[in-house]
């Protein structure tokens, strides 16, 4: 009985209290648990971000809500109404700090885990040399995994009811080759062909010369989303950057790439070092997705970022932790975002915008120390024509550009310029790095942003310069001869032992010398640029027109198989006429040779003969004013002509000089060589065309 006296007696009193204060006294606190639910969610996936902090954090506000459940309920029953107040706006002010912090916290992590792209839209096309309805032999890749070169084809045949002969091939590169030389009439490869192929010289003007028969694009999941690392981020790394030379913006749109700028980085965060190995594009290396055939490291990008990886780890014997995959049309938006960078330019330059266009979009340089935008910093970034070491020149400006956006940010004051940035960072890049483990670059960050104070240095960046030489050989892939950059291997295991040093994998040799002059300013050396006297590879020799003597003691001194046989031939008795590999091959690549010699005592039609047959005239024609496709048929009709032949735009200065001349989109106006120059006295063909706004005549 008495207990049930007390308890009405509670009740009694209870009833008396004000009934707004009690409904604002638990709506605040139910108010307060949500919130507190919703920012713990926040900060519990903030892994490895300040733990021992977060727990703190976490555990007052949780003695508070402790005290706000039952110190509130026994303020709110004694009817002191002003420290009650006082908690329930202190309650009401916390609340608040969980909901800003909740929305920011929460839009940072989508922002980040967004940058690991899960699904890509990939465009695959069929394309073709020719205009038909009839394509009766088509090229498709042989592996059942690549979505641009299989996958989606496959659903493009079925949903077309396409009936060619499929010819399947391990690689692009001889897939392109064979349509070129007819032996299929279409192919399929991913929609960014153009991209991927136009830096080779067979394949220059393939945009112009090709038509897209079909397209399709399907949402798949990221065959690059492969984790090669569970390293952390707080100890040496390696990072391989790779560029997406679109002229799109974002980069979920497709994951094939060009492979043009590829950048292999290490950083230590213990001493905020880093070291830039920028890669040339023609370096010839074995690639892996090919078994090991040597060819230049771009066409590694065909296999996808796995083969790229395990080619540049197979090349430098350095694990690759992570990759990071950069839509270089979004340096535009990102310098912007900066508000621009500083950069000493080296030359005066222009170059076409990030929409590949040329007139009044021409984005123009001077020399010297300046400021500039985004548009001006992709620019610099893609120019190599007017360079005078071409791409080896390039990769360093790209470098400069990379060091230099580093730089600008700590300049960033706003958060609105901060998730600007950080969105338009993530909406251009995709890497293989899981959320938690560039959460875990905050303690990097933190590092850097303590020792940048005061500093205008806070990072180190050494730089490295592959040095080597210009090789033009034959390449049986391509069917024609191909420049590549062959590499002193002094000169990269220079670059691989910095590289290992940073990431503490070796120790640093002494320097037992140095030279200092005081009157000269000091500058650190570039690891890697020096001279090699190494031996160069060495290219099959054209034997036609030697001996048979000449061609046996070539063989023999490299104990390479040699047989001979006889036919007849206008060509004098025992005149080599013949030999079973193209000159011009790598020699390590020839297993044997079949040499065939001239018996005499027969008579052949001279090349310049054209009555009765295709033949073309054995001199070059006045090309000023041909079509890029009346050019390309001439060249076709070309036969066992040892030539390089290089179509290329013309440039700024050139079209300078055609001031007043009403230009027509893929004309020719200039070439290398003039008219009547004999074709068996040269050995490189250069002529240069108009491309305009990158449209043809008949598309406009």
């Amino acid at each position: 009985m008495e207990e049930n006296s007390a308890i009405k007696r509670f009740v009694r009193k209870w009833k008396r209290q004000s009934k707004v204060l009690r409904i604002f006294y638990f709506s605040i606190t139910l108010i307060y648990l949500v919130c507190l639910i919703l920012f713990t969610r926040s900060v519990l996936s903030l892994v490895g971000i300040e733990t021992v902090i977060r727990v703190i954090v976490l555990l007052f506000f949780y003695i508070h809500l402790f005290i706000l459940g039952f110190g509130g309920l026994l303020l709110l029953y004694t009817n002191k109404k002003k420290l009650l107040s006082v908690l329930l706006v202190l309650s009401s002010l916390y609340c608040a700090v969980f909901v800003v912090a909740f929305y920011y916290i929460d839009k940072t992590y989508n922002i980040i885990d967004n940058v690991q792209k899960k699904y890509v839209n990939y465009t695959s096309v069929m394309v073709s040399l020719q205009a038909t309805e009839n394509y009766d032999t088509i090229g498709i890749i042989s592996s059942k995994e690549d979505p641009t070169g299989y996958v989606i084809p496959k659903l493009m045949i079925e949903e077309h009811g396409i009936k060619g002969k499929l010819i399947e091939y391990d690689d692009y590169i001889s897939m392109m080759s064979d349509m070129y030389d007819g032996k299929i009439d279409a192919m399929f490869v991913a929609d960014s062909y153009v991209t991927m192929f136009s830096s080779y010289d067979k394949f220059t003007n393939v945009g112009t010369e090709t038509k897209v028969v079909y397209t399709m694009t399907k949402e798949l999941e990221n065959v690059d989303n492969v984790t090669y690392s569970t390293k952390k981020l707080s100890e040496p790394f390696t990072l391989l950057l790779m560029g997406v030379d679109s002229t799109g913006d974002g980069i979920a749109s497709g994951a094939s790439f060009n492979g043009d700028s590829l950048m292999l980085i290490t950083f230590n965060p213990k001493t905020l070092n880093a070291t830039v190995f920028s890669i040339p594009r023609d370096t010839y290396v074995p690639i892996s997705c090919r078994n090991g055939a040597e060819n230049k490291i771009n066409s590694s990008a065909y296999g996808g970022t796995s083969c790229v990886v395990k080619t540049i780890e197979n090349l430098t014997g350095i694990e690759i932790d992570y990759y990071l995959k950069v839509n270089f049309t979004g340096v535009v938006k990102l310098v912007d975002d900066l508000g621009g960078i500083s950069l000493d330019i080296p030359i005066s330059f222009c170059e076409q915008d990030s929409q590949r266009r040329f007139g009044e979009h021409l984005i123009c340089l001077d020399k010297g120390y300046q400021k500039i935008n985004g548009e001006q910093a992709l620019a610099f970034a893609r120019h190599r024509k007017t360079l005078a070491l071409g791409d080896f020149q390039r990769v360093q400006h790209q470098q400069m550009v990379v060091e230099a956006m580093a730089r600008e940010i700590k300049n960033i004051r706003s958060v609105e310029d901060f998730y600007k940035l950080l969105d338009d960072v993530a909406n251009n890049i995709d890497t293989n790095m899981s959320t938690n483990q560039i959460l875990s670059l905050y303690g990097v960050a933190k590092d850097m942003l303590i020792n940048m104070i005061g500093e205008e240095d806070f990072l180190t960046i050494e730089k490295t310069f592959l040095t080597g030489y210009d090789l033009t050989m034959y390449v049986d892939s391509y069917r024609s001869f191909v420049y590549t950059f062959q590499y002193y291997k002094q000169s990269l295991d220079d670059i691989v032992h910095l590289m290992k040093v940073n990431l503490e994998l070796e120790k640093p040799k002494l320097i037992k010398s140095f030279d200092f002059d005081i009157n000269e300013e000091y500058s650190a050396p570039v690891v890697g640029k020096k001279y090699f006297n190494e031996e160069k590879r060495e290219l099959l020799p054209n034997f036609v027109g030697n001996s048979k003597s000449f061609a046996e003691a070539w063989a023999k001194e490299r104990n390479i198989p040699i047989t001979f046989k006889e036919e007849e031939s206008s060509s004098p008795q025992g005149q080599i006429i013949k030999q079973s590999e193209h000159n011009g091959k790598l020699v390590s690549l020839v297993e044997k040779l079949e040499i065939t010699i001239s018996k005499g005592g027969t008579t052949v039609t001279p090349p310049g003969d054209n009555t009765g047959d295709d033949t073309q005239s054995d001199s070059l024609p006045d090309f000023k004013g041909w079509s890029i496709q009346d050019f390309n048929s001439w060249k076709n009709k070309l036969k066992d002509m040892n030539l390089i032949i290089d179509v290329v735009e013309l440039s700024v200065d050139d079209l300078l000089t055609l001031e007043g001349v009403d230009l027509k989109n893929d004309t020719i106006y200039k070439q290398s060589s003039p008219k009547g120059t004999k074709i068996s006295e040269i050995s490189t063909l250069k002529v240069y065309y108009y491309k305009g706004d990158g449209q043809s005549e008949e598309e406009q």
